[in-house]
């Protein structure tokens, strides 16, 4: 497809020394701006976390320009140089894979370190997985929490999972497909396998997938189907009523009764009795 006609009525070029971060199609590669393709097409060069993915938007729309690579892999090493650059007078577009960039990426290593050398950015707005689904979820979507992917570390990642179980607002994660299953049996222990959540897979193309309900009929809807994309999970916040619990304050309670005697199982009952929440919220503190 040529756009050179479309962009002619642009007069709004790209302005040297500036980071442009351009937000590209999460799936549907119609869903990106005429602001955007003009970036593209005339900044001194675009920085890609897979030049592969970005190509296919460029071939599309029959725009050439010089890509390079940048991810978590090889940001430490690149970010100097994209500085440098800036400061030569080129200017840049950041992109992502899908969505925005610096939204679960080394992005925003880079707009930091441009922000410390007095350099300008310059946000070209475009599709995000996580509001694409939170407004066609129904939950709540004037106060949201985003967690992005959460970490591989057990430890790192129960905390944030408790945190889920206690929040009034809606709760936003991504998770890659072969994580899937795992992150639902945790949430069910967390969170009760009464609580809403809605799974949305492949947003904006052909086969978009929109699986919602309680945790519980999720996890079965699912467990026979093959899972294929990066998936948006979203979880119901809890009622305003129910008491939230200090997470720091459980686990010290739960360190004391174990220094007093008590066992871990037994220790766990005792605080989840007195909290009102799952017992075994509490085990996985320890």
């Amino acid at each position: 497809m040529n756009i050179d006609s479309l962009l002619s009525h642009i007069d709004q070029k790209p302005e040297s020394g500036i980071l442009y971060l351009v937000g590209t199609p999460i799936g549907n590669l119609y869903d990106i701006s005429l602001r955007a393709l003009n970036t593209l097409k005339n900044v001194s060069l675009v920085a890609c976390e897979d030049t592969r993915q970005t190509q296919k938007i460029m071939n599309k729309y029959s725009i050439k320009n010089n890509l390079i690579s940048f991810n978590m892999h090889n940001s430490i090493k690149k970010i100097p140089i994209l500085v440098n650059h800036l400061k030569k007078g080129d200017s840049i577009a950041l992109v992502s894979d899908a969505g925005m960039p610096s939204i679960c990426d080394p992005g925003e290593n880079l707009v930091r370190e441009v922000k410390l050398n007095n350099l300008k950015t310059i946000c070209i707005p475009g599709p995000c997985a996580a509001l694409t689904a939170l407004v066609s979820s129904g939950l709540e979507s004037s106060k949201f929490i985003f967690e992005g992917f959460l970490p591989k570390k057990q430890s790192e990642r129960n905390k944030i999972l408790f945190d889920i179980s206690k929040n009034t607002k809606t709760t936003i994660i991504y998770e890659s497909p072969h994580r899937i299953n795992k992150l639902l049996v945790e949430l069910k222990n967390f969170c009760g396998g009464d609580r809403e959540i809605q799974l949305y897979r492949e947003l904006t193309k052909k086969f978009e997938d929109h699986t919602g309900n309680h945790i519980n009929e999720v996890i079965e809807n699912i467990k026979d189907k093959e899972i294929i994309g990066e998936i948006t999970v979203l979880i119901r916040g809890i009622n305003h009523s129910k008491q939230d619990v200090n997470l720091i304050i459980l686990k010290n309670e739960l360190n004391q009764l174990i220094k007093a005697g008590l066992n871990l199982s037994s220790a766990s009952k005792y605080l989840a009795k007195k909290n009102g929440i799952p017992k075994n919220i509490i085990y996985n503190l320890y």
